[in-house]
C-alpha cells in the first residue's frame, strides 16, 4: 500500500528532533511494509514570541528552508503557508494550509499514486486534507494536543476537529485515555496504536554523582520546576544529587532563575536540545528519569528512558503515564503539582539502589512488552490496512 503522511511537527533542517515520534513512526510503518512519503504543513511566519527587530530575519530563514528532502531513505515535502497567529487563529490553520496542501498532494499523486492519506493531528494536519479534497482514505493520528487544547480554546478549532474525526476511516489515538476523548469529539472507529523506542543492547554506564534527568522541551506544562524545588527539598538527604534538563525552550531563563535562587545553580545543568540519539545516551546514563508534566497523552520521553533500563516518574491522573503503568512497571505517579511527594518518591528510590536496579530492569521489559517500534509499525499498517477496507 501507498501512504503519504502529512503532519506540522516533522525534523526540520533547523530542528532535527521535532516531531521526530511521527519520522519515527514512518519508519516503522515503511519497515512493516507501507510505501510511505511524506509532506510537511510549514508555516512561515515567526511565532508571536519573536522580538519584533528578527521578524524580518525570522521570516526569510523560514522561507528558505528547503522544499525537499530525504530523512532515512523517505522522501520529504515541505509544503509553505501563512496563517494568523496561533493564540487567536490556531483552529483555522488547516484552511489556510489547504490550497497550498492540494498543489503539492495532487502533483505527489501523479507519480506516487497514494493509496492512503495519514494526518498527524486534526488540527490543522487533517483538516487541511479535508479540505484539500484529495479523495483518498483518511486516517489520523491523535496525539493529545487537539483535545487537551485546541478544542477547549477555539471554536474553530473544535468544529474543525469533531468535521475530521467524524470523516476519517480510523483514528489512531496513542493511548487509551485519549481514545476515550476522541469518541467526545465525534470519532466513531478508533484504534490505540502506541509509539515507540529504539532498544539499546546494554545501559549506558553511570559515571559521578547521582543524576535526575528530564528530556522535554522547557515549557510550563513539563513541569521542570517542580523537579527544582524537590531538589531543593532533598538537598541535605542527598547533598551529590544532581540535575540535567534536556531540551530548551522559552521557560530556560525562568527555569536558571529558580535555580540560583534557590541555591541549586550548581547543581542543575541546561543541556540545551541536543540530537536525538546523544539525549537518548545523555538521559540513560542518569539515575532517574523525572518529568511530572501535566497534559500529557503519551510520553515518547517516559518510554524511552525506560527502554535504557531508567526507572521514571511521571504525574498521576495522565492519560499516558496511566496507559504506561497499566501495561507495565518501571514508571511511578505522584499527584501532579504535589512537591513533598514528589521528592519524597524520588527520596524512596535513590535510598535503595537494589530496588533502583530491579525497578530499571522492570521498566526495561514493560518496553519490550509494549513501546517498541517494530510493534507500532506492524500495528500501524495493520490500522492502515482495516481503513482501505472501509
Amino acid at each position: 500500500m501507498k501512504v503519504v503522511v502529512v503532519a506540522e511537527f516533522y525534523p526540520r533542517a533547523d530542528d532535527p528532533v521535532l516531531g521526530i515520534w511521527a519520522h519515527e513512526q514512518a519508519r516503522a510503518a515503511r519497515a512493516a511494509g507501507a510505501e510511505v512519503r511524506v509532506v510537511v504543513l510549514h508555516r512561515i511566519v515567526p511565532p508571536a514570541t519573536t522580538p519584533r527587530r528578527q521578524l524580518l530575519p525570522a521570516a526569510v530563514h523560514l522561507a528558505r528552508h528547503p522544499r525537499r528532502a530525504v530523512l532515512d531513505d523517505i522522501p520529504v515535502q515541505y509544503v509553505r503557508y501563512a496563517s494568523p497567529p496561533k493564540s487567536r487563529a490556531y483552529g483555522t490553520w488547516g484552511a489556510w494550509a489547504a490550497p497550498a496542501l492540494a498543489i503539492a498532494l495532487r502533483r505527489l499523486h501523479r507519480e506516487f499514486p497514494f493509496d492512503l492519506v495519514h494526518a498527524h493531528n486534526a488540527v490543522p494536519s487533517a483538516d487541511a486534507v479535508l479540505r484539500a479534497r484529495v479523495g483518498a482514505p483518511l486516517v489520523i493520528s491523535e496525539h493529545g494536543a487537539d483535545v487537551l487544547h485546541t478544542a477547549l480554546r477555539h471554536d474553530a478549532g473544535r468544529r474543525a476537529i469533531e468535521h475530521a474525526f467524524g470523516a476519517a476511516r480510523l483514528v489512531l489515538a496513542n493511548s487509551g485515555g485519549i481514545e476515550q476523548a476522541t469518541h467526545r469529539l465525534g470519532a466513531v472507529r478508533t484504534r490505540v496504536v502506541h509509539l515507540g523506542t529504539d532498544l539499546p543492547p546494554a545501559p549506558e554506564p553511570h559515571v559521578g554523582e547521582p543524576t535526575l534527568v528530564t528530556v522535554a522541551h522547557l515549557v510550563p506544562r513539563k513541569r521542570h520546576v517542580d523537579v527544582i524545588r524537590a531538589l531543593w527539598v532533598l538537598r541535605e538527604r542527598h547533598p551529590r544529587l544532581r540535575y540535567l534538563i534536556v531540551g530548551d525552550g522559552p521557560e530556560r531563563a525562568a527555569l536558571a532563575r529558580t535555580a540560583a535562587q534557590l541555591g541549586l545553580a550548581d547543581r542543575v545543568t541546561f543541556a540545551g536540545q541536543l540530537p536525538h540519539a546523544e539525549a537518548l545516551a545523555a538521559a540513560r546514563s542518569c539515575s532517574l528519569f523525572v518529568m511530572p508534566s501535566v497534559d500529557e497523552a503519551f510520553g515518547v520521553a517516559y518510554v524511552e528512558a525506560m527502554a535504557g533500563w531508567l526507572p521514571a516518574i511521571g504525574a498521576l491522573g495522565e492519560p499516558g503515564p496511566a496507559e504506561i503503568t497499566r501495561l507495565g512497571d518501571g514508571l511511578r505517579l505522584v499527584p501532579p503539582g504535589d512537591i513533598s511527594q514528589l521528592a519524597s518518591a524520588i527520596d524512596v528510590l535513590l535510598s535503595e539502589p537494589r530496588f533502583l536496579h530491579e525497578l530499571g530492569r522492570r521498566a526495561r521489559a514493560t518496553v519490550e512488552h509494549a513501546f517498541t517500534w517494530e510493534g507500532c509499525g506492524r500495528a500501524t499498517v495493520a490500522a492502515y490496512a482495516e481503513a482501505l477496507r472501509g
